[in-house]
């Protein structure tokens, strides 16, 4: 149950972080085309179509993120490889986002982006622990006992 809870708050949270950067990007993009803005002699009109096309990557990024966790959510099975791939990659970019956010624009983005690395890392570590053995009834052979405490051996000097 929290499995699918966690999946389902983190697609719908990467959608609304998809939109709201994809806003972001056309605000930049336009001001950057209006003002005639250039940085060390850099066309204009190629910096504004840049920020726009980083828009839109990132906002299909996400997206595709999020039907990620919504497939896992609904479906309550474990992410593929493919999926973990995603995920790891985006959680990644999240933390240093988070890391630029706390310099550039404050805590506030830093709390929305570790809330957000924190659901992609959830959605890893929740269904990992049911690949594990865990509550799929995979028929799986048992573990052998662990070895008593008085036999256990130091492994350092």
């Amino acid at each position: 149950m929290l499995r699918r809870l966690v999946a389902g708050l983190a697609a719908i949270v990467l959608v609304a972080e998809a939109a709201v950067l994809v806003l972001v990007h056309i605000v930049l993009g336009t001001t950057t085309a209006n003002q005639s803005m250039s940085i060390a002699g850099s066309d204009p009109d190629v910096m504004s179509k840049a920020t726009y096309g980083m828009g839109v990557g990132m906002g299909a990024f996400l997206v595709l993120c999020a039907v990620l966790a919504a497939i896992a959510a609904l479906g309550d099975r474990p992410p593929g490889r493919f999926a973990r791939i995603v995920f790891i990659s985006a959680a990644v970019t999240h933390g240093v986002l988070g890391v630029l956010a706390v310099v550039l624009v404050g805590w506030p983005a830093f709390a929305a982006t570790t809330l957000i690395l924190c659901l992609l890392v959830l959605i890893l570590t929740l269904y990992a622990a049911q690949d594990d053995g865990g509550s799929d009834g995979g028929g799986d052979a048992p573990q052998p006992p662990a070895p008593p405490i008085g036999e256990l051996k130091p492994t350092g000097p």
